[in-house]
């Protein structure tokens, strides 16, 4: 049954989000784009600002349907934590290509070492996000392509958060969600 009201709730979600259209004024302010590659071409600046706008929207979604999900569905400790369902949700979304979101630990102290930051720009955004930051961003090139990458931090927003993470309690930031979204001009 909880599976079910689950899937009913995420599908709510997209489809409540997907008809809301963009807001006015962003809730994640913009950064310069900081290219980690002094070589790579200039980026479209249109193209630029679609992505940031889609790392809004995502973030929005994913951030929304875990809290909600959580509110109304963890119960105890021994329930499926949302952020684990929305890992698999995650690797579907990369695995389809349209983009790659990862969480990311910053309590220094993760329960998966998947979370934990690979690489440099994780690093720094985890640096960033600590420092209570709303946003971080940089584009980069990958196998000649280039991605905007950005990470927004996730809070401790309800008492249920500790109940599976003890670990987070008393911390404001507990982790970070990147992502990764190519820059391709509007077709």
């Amino acid at each position: 049954m909880k599976t079910k009201l689950f899937l009913a709730v995420t599908l709510s979600i997209f489809a409540y989000t997907a008809t809301q259209g963009g807001a006015d004024e962003p809730k994640h302010p913009s950064t310069e784009a900081k290219p980690t590659d002094a070589k790579q071409p200039p980026v479209d600046q249109d193209t630029l600002e679609r992505a940031r706008r889609e790392v809004r929207l995502l973030d929005d979604i994913y951030k929304s349907a875990i809290v909600l999900i959580t509110k109304h569905y963890v119960e105890e400790s021994s329930d499926l934590p949302a952020g684990e369902a929305f890992k698999v949700l995650f690797h579907s979304m990369d695995e389809k290509g349209w983009h790659e979101v990862r969480l990311l630990d910053a309590s220094g102290e993760p329960l998966n070492d998947e979370n934990k930051p690979h690489d440099e720009f994780e690093r720094r955004a985890i640096k960033v996000m600590l420092a209570e930051k709303p946003y971080y961003e940089e584009v980069d090139i990958q196998k000649g392509e280039l991605f905007l990458r950005a990470s927004t931090p996730i809070p401790v927003v309800m008492e249920k958060c500790i109940m599976c993470h003890e670990n987070y309690r008393g911390k404001k930031i507990i982790g970070a969600l990147g992502y990764t979204l190519p820059l391709k001009p509007h077709e």
